[in-house]
C-alpha cells in the first residue's frame, strides 16, 4: 500500500501496559504504522492491569482470565483509546463483545529459553544439580519440564522481565535458572543471557507466543482498514489454529496447554497437547488441514462468530486473507482439540485446574 501523504493530521490514542516490554512492543507497532500512514500521529496511553498490580500470587491463582488486558479493553470500549497492543499469548480466546483483533504482526521466535544464574558454570537445564530451583510463571512450562527433569524444582516467579532477572541474579536468591519466552528476551536486547533454547520435543510453546496482536472495536472500520496492513499471513493462520485449539479445549493460564504450528504450502499443521500439573500425564496429537480453494463460510458446521464488520476467526479479523485459509486454520485447531477431548483431555484439564490450587506455580 502506498504511503499516506495526506496533509490532514490524525492523532490516534494507543493503549499499552506500562512495562518496558509492553511499551517497546507498542512503539514498534506505531513505527510500522507510521511507515504507511505518514500523516498520522500516535499518542500512547499507559495503564496498569490486574496482572501488573497483583504480584504476591501466581497468575493462575488470581482467578481472572483477562489479567493483562481487561483495563485496556475497558478504555477501548469507552473510546478513551483507538486500539491497544498486546502480547498475543495474553489475550483470551474470547474477547469482550464489540472487540476484535485487527492485526497480528509477524511472529518472533515462539520458543522458550533457559536463562542461567549469572556466574554459574551450568550451560543448560541438564547441567544443573539435583534440587535446583527453576523460576517460571507458567504451568505449561513447569508441567512439560517436570517430566523431562524430575530432579529439578519449579517455583513461581513474578514481576516484569527486569525484575525477574534481578531475582535470578541475586546471590541470596533461590533461583538457579529462569524459563522465559525467547521473544520477550530478544525484544529487550538480552539475547546474550539465553543459555538454552527449548525445542518443541522438550517444551512446546504457549498459544500465540511470540506474536503481537492489536485489538480494536469491531465497528471501527477506519481503524480496521489501517491495522489490516500489519497482518502477517503465516502468523495469522498459525495463531488462529492455536487459539481455536485453546478455545475448544476451554483452556487458559490455569491449565497446561501447549502447541507447535507450521504453515505448509497448502495447509496448516498443528501439534498440540495437554498435561497434568506434575507432568506425569499428557495427551498429544498432530493435525493437518489443507486449504480448499472453493471453501467459504457457507456450510461451516459451527459458524464463525459474526462481528459488525464481517467475520472473525478466534477473534481475529482478517478480511483480506482468503477465507479458505482462515477456515482451514480454525478447523485445524478445533479438530485437534476435539480429538484430544475424545481421548480424555477434559479429565486431565479438570484435574489440573483442581491441582493448581495446591501448587505454587502458574
Amino acid at each position: 500500500m502506498p504511503a499516506d501523504t495526506s496533509p490532514d493530521m490524525t492523532t490516534m490514542k494507543v493503549g499499552s501496559r506500562k512495562s518496558q516490554l509492553a511499551l517497546f512492543q507498542t512503539r514498534f507497532v506505531i513505527s510500522e504504522l507510521k511507515k504507511i500512514f505518514t500523516s498520522h500521529e500516535f499518542e500512547i496511553v499507559e495503564m496498569s492491569t490486574l496482572g501488573d498490580n497483583v504480584l504476591d500470587k501466581a497468575l493462575s491463582k488470581i482467578g481472572e482470565k483477562s489479567l493483562f488486558t481487561k483495563e485496556l479493553e475497558v478504555a477501548l470500549e469507552k473510546g478513551e483509546v483507538d486500539f491497544v497492543v498486546h502480547s498475543m499469548k495474553d489475550l483470551p480466546t474470547t474477547l469482550p463483545p464489540g472487540m476484535v483483533i485487527g492485526a497480528v504482526l509477524e511472529r518472533e521466535d515462539p520458543r522458550d529459553a533457559v536463562i542461567i544464574k549469572s556466574g554459574s558454570t551450568s550451560k543448560c537445564l541438564a547441567d544443573l544439580p539435583n534440587g535446583s530451583v527453576i523460576g517460571t510463571s507458567s504451568l505449561r512450562r513447569a508441567a512439560q519440564l517436570r517430566a523431562a527433569f524430575p530432579t529439578l524444582q519449579f517455583q513461581d516467579v513474578r514481576g516484569n522481565l527486569n525484575t525477574r532477572l534481578r531475582k535470578l541474579d541475586d546471590p541470596a536468591g533461590p533461583y538457579s535458572a529462569l524459563i522465559l519466552a525467547v521473544a520477550g528476551v530478544s525484544r529487550l536486547g538480552w539475547s546474550d543471557r539465553i543459555s538454552q533454547y527449548l525445542e518443541g520435543d522438550l517444551c512446546m510453546h504457549a498459544v500465540g507466543q511470540g506474536a503481537l496482536a492489536v485489538e480494536c472495536r469491531d465497528e471501527d472500520r477506519d481503524t480496521l482498514a489501517m491495522l489490516a496492513n500489519l497482518h502477517h499471513r503465516d502468523t495469522v493462520l498459525a495463531t488462529i489454529a492455536e487459539r481455536s485449539f485453546m478455545k475448544t479445549l476451554e483452556g487458559g493460564c490455569s491449565v497446561p496447554v501447549a502447541v507447535n504450528t507450521m504453515i505448509l504450502d497448502n495447509g496448516v499443521s498443528l501439534h498440540g497437547g495437554v498435561w497434568s500439573i506434575d507432568g506425569s500425564t499428557s495427551l498429544k496429537a498432530k493435525k493437518i488441514v489443507n486449504f480448499v480453494e472453493d471453501d467459504d463460510l457457507d456450510g461451516e458446521p459451527t459458524p464463525a462468530k459474526k462481528c459488525k464488520s464481517n467475520v472473525n476467526f478466534a477473534a481475529v479479523f482478517a478480511e483480506l486473507l482468503p477465507h479458505s485459509e482462515l477456515i482451514a486454520a480454525e478447523r485445524c485447531g478445533r479438530y485437534l482439540a476435539t480429538e484430544l477431548i475424545g481421548r480424555g483431555a477434559e479429565k486431565i484439564l479438570r484435574e489440573a485446574k483442581e491441582a493448581n490450587n495446591d501448587v505454587n506455580v502458574k
